[in-house]
């Protein structure tokens, strides 16, 4: 299965996890009568109280037989060694702005990490249904940053997409449309898919995870060789040494969970 890695850049309120559901719902993650609610990404308490992402999370959804692993970032520069190991997940970044309020200076550090890191950019007005916004402003806005922040020529001829989230609708025109298609069709279009290199297995771990049942679960991104269960492999510690270990179970993520993978 062809696979696309994605990340999400966006302000506090800009509308990244009401992005999120709709990517869900739109590839049938749900049952159409499953209520699931809002807010799907905000699973912890304090980020439900708060408005803001503070771990990052998965999503993975399939859209025209192609995996679209859609990773979240903390949208905070205090979480900047976070922001940077997330981000080496992704091959392409979509940068989410409020179509009022335009690009904002909590963006800025996790956008410049990306285009250092090569990624190749999507950029999504949102909330062009608000009064008084400035779709056409935002975009140079968006442009400015970029020349700023020293985007390559490639980065800077990034593809547009405008919309609502709210609505449900995001088109590379102003044109409003009652679906998100042509973003996930952006997405196949313009994020490249991983390369993995031949050879011995090499896998950057980027966060931690826990389950009562399983432990410590190390999540990662594999980028040379291929990764199998009962596979025996040696975990490179921080300072230094090396620890022979085996990969006792092996998951992959689908939906807003993980399912076994062998």
């Amino acid at each position: 299965m062809q696979i696309r890695n994605i990340a999400i850049i966006a302000h506090v309120d800009h509308g990244k996890t009401t992005l999120v559901d709709k990517i869900l719902h739109a590839t049938k993650v749900f049952r159409d009568n499953q209520d699931t609610g809002e807010l799907i990404m905000d699973s912890n308490d304090l980020e439900r109280e708060r408005g803001i992402t503070i771990f990052s999370k998965n999503a993975a959804v399939t859209y025209q037989d192609v995996k679209i692993n859609v990773i979240d970032t903390p949208g905070h520069a205090d979480f900047g060694g976070e922001v940077e190991r997330v981000l080496k997940m992704a091959d392409g970044v979509i940068l989410l702005v409020d179509a009022f309020e335009g690009p904002m200076p909590q963006t800025r550090f996790v956008l410049q990490k990306a285009l250092q890191l090569n990624l190749k950019p999507i950029v999504v007005i949102n909330k062009v249904d608000k009064p008084n916004c400035r779709p056409d402003e935002v975009h140079d806005a968006v442009f400015e940053l970029f020349f700023n922040l020293d985007a390559s020529e490639e980065q800077l001829d990034f593809p547009t997409f405008y919309g609502s989230g709210k609505n449900g609708w995001f088109n590379d025109s102003l044109t409003q449309i009652d679906n998100i298609n042509p973003l996930l069709d952006g997405i196949l279009k313009h994020v490249p898919p991983p390369k993995v290199a031949e050879g011995p297995l090499q896998l950057q771990i980027t966060s931690l995870d826990y389950s009562s049942f399983l432990g410590r679960i190390a999540i990662g991104k594999v980028s040379r060789g291929v990764i199998r269960e009962n596979q025996q492999v040696a975990l490179m510690q921080a300072d230094g040494t090396v620890r022979k270990t085996k990969v006792r179970e092996l998951y992959v993520f689908e939906g807003m969970g993980k399912k076994k993978s062998n």
